[in-house]
């Protein structure tokens, strides 16, 4: 999302490379293409100039040490006042009360509904919850049924009352229903507009003061830029919501966003989403995402990403394959699926420092592991148990049967031969597999 962004930051602090100290001459420089940068990305003018000339006041009065450049200095600031615009600090979710309700708003097409189930999913699988997820938008029938399809992926119940067109109604009937039924959490989502007016408002109002929740979410496409906090704007004047949740963030946006509407709105973003899977939900971390902004990666939530996966057992196991030098094709396999449920491989990758700038001009989507995979899944179950039996003929039938190239299937197989033989030598050796990928060619 911040990919401009951070590229046009990244050539505003190359302007103060070789300063030997900040001066007012040189900090005004760099903080106009700072506010250029800004502003490029759709963040609101006020904002963007509040923001430099807190930089700038924190900048001349900064006491620069030898050992530290003014142009690390300025990245240290601006990364604070990143930081602190997007709310200084994690906001979790109220989910206390028997049950805990959560009333989730916002225009039509904000992908509500999805987040409705992917937070009915993080509750669940995160937080140990046992969620109700209620569908009061009784004037799309298709936002009914694509809750219900949701709900049976993620094993979560959905109250409905076919018949009945009275929102309140239906709210209040799944909180009783909740109660009798020992669901502790109930997520109702509501009906939109394609546009904010008097009758969605006072629905949804009425909703509130019927059933009273916790927590009230307000659901924003981050793909609609200034309008998105305009929007955000209407709804907590009417409704007061708790906080943010910004959608589609793996959209062409600008992430304008994200940086104005807590300043607008002075409510936290909670949630950030992207995608349709269900597990494609993270907690808004603002000193996480200043840190992907700046290019500095988000190690922290890759590797919670990766724990999400982590099953301690089956790692022994592997660890013992290893040692025996026993590591094959169907462990490879497996790791290939574990990378693939932490989430899109282009968004994992602007996890890794530095690796957005190297990868900028190259395109990775989740077929990257297809050739692989299908060389793989050519493979009898005895030569992907012993890789050893895979002579000329059995490769030549390998690349026909997956729609590659002999080349293909060799370069695998000694990719995975060297793989393996580090992965012997060196505990952890499994990371010499993302090694391995970015080696072999994409199709």
């Amino acid at each position: 999302m911040f990919e401009n962004l951070s590229e046009k930051l990244e050539r505003s602090f190359k302007l103060l490379k070789g300063e030997g100290k900040i001066t007012e001459i040189n900090v005004a420089e760099t903080l106009k293409e700072v506010r250029k940068a800004l502003l490029d990305a759709d963040v609101n003018y006020k904002i963007a100039k509040s923001f430099t000339d807190e930089v700038k006041r924190k900048a001349l009065g900064a006491n620069v040490l030898t050992a530290v450049k003014p142009g690390q200095m300025m990245i240290k600031i601006v990364h604070e006042e990143l930081v602190s615009l997007m709310g200084g600090s994690m906001s979790d979710v109220d989910i206390k009360g028997s049950p805990a309700v959560i009333l989730i708003a916002g225009l039509q097409g904000s992908g509500k509904t999805t987040f409705s189930g992917k937070l009915a999913n993080h509750l669940k699988s995160k937080k140990g919850r046992q969620p109700l997820l209620v569908a009061c938008d009784v004037y799309r029938p298709a936002a009914i049924e694509q809750l219900k399809v949701l709900g049976s992926q993620i094993g979560i119940p959905v109250f409905t009352e076919e018949g009945n067109n009275n929102p309140v109604a239906i709210a209040k009937a799944a909180i009783a229903y909740a109660k009798s039924n020992s669901y502790n959490v109930v997520i109702v989502d509501t009906a939109g507009r394609l546009a904010v007016d008097e009758a969605m408002m006072k629905e949804v109002a009425n909703i509130k003061d019927a059933i009273k929740p916790q927590e009230i979410l307000f659901v924003v496409d981050s793909m609609t830029g200034q309008d998105a906090v305009n929007t955000a704007k209407e709804f907590n004047d009417r409704l007061n919501f708790s906080g943010v949740v910004l959608t589609k963030l793996d959209g062409d946006t600008r992430g304008g966003a994200a940086l104005s509407i807590r300043s607008i709105v002075e409510k936290p973003i909670k949630f950030v989403s992207s995608g349709e899977k269900m597990d494609s939900l993270d907690v808004f971390h603002p000193e996480r995402m200043a840190d992907r902004i700046l290019g500095m990666g988000d190690i922290v939530s890759l590797v919670e990403r990766a724990q999400d996966q982590f099953d301690a057992e089956e790692s022994r196991k592997l660890h013992k394959k290893i040692a025996k030098n026993q590591f094959n094709f169907n462990d490879f396999l497996s790791q290939i699926g574990q990378i693939k449920k932490m989430g899109n491989l282009k968004d994992l990758a602007g996890m890794i420092p530095g690796m957005n700038k190297m990868m900028k001009n190259i395109d990775i989507d989740d077929n990257a592991f297809k050739s692989i995979e299908a060389i793989i899944h050519s493979m009898t179950p005895a030569e992907r148990e012993n890789p050893e039996l895979l002579n000329g003929s059995r490769r030549k039938r390998i690349a026909s049967g997956s729609g590659t190239t002999i080349p293909d299937v060799n370069r695998l197989l000694k990719q995975f031969e060297e793989t393996r033989k580090m992965m012997k030598m060196m505990t952890g050796g499994g990371k010499n597999i993302a090694r391995m990928m970015g080696n072999f060619p994409k199709n």
